[in-house]
């Protein structure tokens, strides 16, 4: 591959990641059986992905304070034997509603480009 096409992948890869990474982190949390930080998180989506998560740790962070500033998530800081506080993060039942139809949302897209690229639409 030329540093041209991995750029375009590159490229390709944030654009796509940028809407589903917010859904992954919704669906993780509303699976937990317990509160979870940010590590924590990270740690799950690496193991469930194959090949890489696609998703940097350090872009967790941003997203999960912003869904926790607009409800979705709830937060809890709690102190660390081995290092400093953490903050423990929680779906909220306004999570649960915006997860559904997120969920609904992303079945339809999902669906649209598989039948796009199988050549099932024209």
């Amino acid at each position: 591959m030329t540093e041209n096409e991995s750029a375009i992948v590159r490229k390709f890869r944030k654009e796509l990641n940028s809407g589903t990474v917010s859904l992954v982190l919704l669906a993780t949390l509303d699976q937990a059986t317990a509160p979870l930080y940010g590590y924590q998180i990270a740690k799950q989506l690496e193991e469930k992905a194959e090949g890489g998560v696609p998703v940097k740790q350090g872009t967790l962070y941003p997203i999960l304070r912003s869904m926790n500033d607009n409800g979705l998530l709830g937060s809890s800081v709690e102190p660390s034997v081995s290092g400093p506080p953490r903050k423990y993060y929680t779906i909220t039942e306004q999570g649960r509603e915006v997860l559904a139809t997120w969920k609904s949302e992303w079945m339809s897209t999902r669906d649209f480009v598989d039948a796009v690229l199988k050549g099932d639409i024209g």
